[in-house]
């Protein structure tokens, strides 16, 4: 009975052995290919329908307005999981408010309907001679994208900062804020009211999801 006992102990533990070696082989197996698959120079195409850019012009003493403006495409490159290049291209007609700093409707002035107006206008965007905005990545250093960035047929060097992303092969997410002074862009409107100034910066911050191609 000891003899038998001993054997069947001894079984168990090489079986044991032998499950925990496959396990660890595929794990590891797997960790590899994925590893492999970050390091390999990655394309992806951004997703329109769940990327977006928050903006926010400020009215300074008086109000801030906010709002929502989308994709109409999009790329991200990435290397070793790092961010190295890409490009994407706003659609100046997809204006959302998410602010209430806004009269009521009907009233003369300060409503919904009248910033879309002058955001719109030549005064502003010019969108209907404009249509898009475009901003493409020429460097990466850490968690800075320095770029070209169009609007109102205007081109600027500005850097997008504090970039968080992740990649794993087939997704990737990323986002940073950019904020830009708007007359170097022609966005040049002044309020004829003395207390009543807006200020010349527009704060985006740019969220980006993507799949591989």
């Amino acid at each position: 009975m000891m003899i038998l006992n001993r054997s069947l102990i001894l079984g168990s533990a090489l079986a044991t052995f032998l499950f925990a070696s496959c396990g660890t082989s595929e794990t590891a197996s797997t960790d590899a290919s994925a590893d492999t698959t970050l390091a390999k120079a990655m394309d992806y195409a951004i997703d329109t329908a769940t990327s977006a850019v928050d903006w926010k012009g400020t009215m300074v003493g008086v109000k801030s307005h906010t709002g929502t403006l989308h994709f109409t495409n999009g790329d991200l490159q990435t290397k070793d999981g790092k961010l190295t290049g890409g490009s994407f291209t706003v659609d100046m007609h997809s204006y959302t408010f998410t602010d209430t700093n806004y009269a009521k409707p009907g009233s003369a002035q300060g409503t919904k309907q009248n910033l879309m107006g002058h955001l719109m206008s030549p005064e502003f965007f010019a969108v209907d001679s404009f249509p898009t905005a475009q901003f493409t990545i020429s460097s990466v250093e850490g968690t800075t994208a320095t770029g070209q960035m169009t609007v109102r047929g205007h081109t600027s060097e500005e850097k997008l900062e504090n970039i968080v992303l992740t990649a794993d092969g087939k997704t990737i997410s990323a986002s940073g804020d950019l904020t830009f002074d708007r007359q170097k862009y022609g966005v040049s409107w002044a309020s004829p009211m003395k207390d009543m100034v807006l200020s010349n910066d527009i704060v985006l911050h740019i969220e980006l999801q993507g799949q591989a191609r």
